[in-house]
């Protein structure tokens, strides 16, 4: 579809933003330190707080994506903006959006033989090129399937709080990143605005989703997508240690993969050359950017630091070489 003949065009908003049904509009989105001059020229023709469509109702904004409602469907419009600990840095990542929309069509289309999604068409309004999609309407269930094929993050936290990851017991004496002995499925809550995710065990997701049966399903679906993905990145070198889907559903169909998948931010991707268990990983995904925060010194609490230029630009590096490894084709 050309912009002219859709009659929808793309314009600079202003510095607000929509709250989004799933994802807090954060008020560490915007701060008026000014943008770093080395990137200057790049951040100047990407509206990296938020992206107007004007003939297009907005149904909602989050910390990453706007999505605007087109006819009986969706337009799914992913930014540059980059979140880590449920809060929006200041600082854009150039090309992110592209990469993670470009990869979520790709793995789209690798998994479609183990659950349909939402995904519609690529053909969207121009200036959306690369960075759109047409998607389904769904109604979404109120859970973040996460699958972990490793110890990491969260889970390694809980793990060395109590040798469990929501309520699955783990063998003893593991240590940081070590592979687990099989894929664990690890839900959580889909935060309020201004709140972190929570992880819950399986009982209590099957208790928010009202249906048992569905959450058994929607483990099995979300450790088999995670097995598909995992299996290819390995075999171009890349470990997915863990990573979270979102279902939903609608009148033909009873779960539906939705949003993002298999994404350096909805995942951990890391170089299997330099896998090294008792440690953090270096990583293709956001955790550089978490590991930098960390190390900075940041207490996880709006606002957020300005991120430099050396971490920008190998952000921006990690996030495209992922896309180009897991793919093999050039961005």
């Amino acid at each position: 579809m050309s912009l002219q003949r859709s009659g929808v065009r793309f314009s600079p908003q202003p510095q607000s933003r929509t709250a989004a049904n799933s994802e807090a509009k954060n008020p560490a989105s915007r701060r008026d330190t000014p943008t770093p001059p080395h990137c200057a020229s790049t951040i100047a023709s990407i509206a990296f707080m938020a992206t107007a469509v004007a003939d297009l109702k907005l149904h909602s904004s989050g910390k990453v994506r706007e999505i605007y409602e087109w006819e009986n469907d969706l337009l799914m419009v992913a930014s540059d903006r980059i979140s880590i600990y449920d809060v929006v840095m200041p600082t854009p990542v150039p090309d992110k959006g592209k990469v993670l929309n470009r990869i979520s069509e790709f793995w789209f289309e690798l998994t479609g033989d183990i659950v349909p999604n939402h995904f519609l068409s690529a053909d969207v309004p121009e200036e959306a090129m690369e960075r759109g999609m047409r998607v389904r309407r769904l109604e979404m269930y109120p859970v973040e399937c996460v699958v972990r094929g490793y110890l990491s993050g969260s889970g390694w936290k809980e793990y060395k709080a109590g040798g469990a990851v929501c309520g699955i017991e783990l063998p003893p004496n593991l240590l940081e990143s070590d592979k687990l002995p099989e894929p664990i499925f690890t839900p959580a809550t889909k935060a309020e605005i201004g709140d972190h995710d929570e992880n819950v065990d399986f009982e209590r997701a099957a208790e928010i989703v009202g249906d048992r049966a569905l959450m058994e399903e929607l483990r099995r679906v979300s450790i088999e997508v995670y097995q598909r993905g995992a299996e290819h990145a390995a075999e171009r070198g890349i470990i997915l240690a863990d990573t979270k889907f979102e279902f939903g559903r609608h009148a033909g169909a009873e779960i539906v993969l939705a949003d993002e998948v298999l994404t350096p931010d909805s995942s951990r991707f890391w170089p299997a050359d330099r896998y090294e268990p008792g440690k953090t990983q270096p990583s293709f995904d956001k955790q550089f950017v978490r590991d930098w925060a960390d190390a900075a010194g940041w207490d996880h609490k709006p606002p957020a630091p300005e991120l430099p230029a050396d971490v920008i630009e190998q952000t921006r590096a990690k996030y495209v070489e992922a896309y180009e490894r897991i793919t093999e084709r050039s961005f």
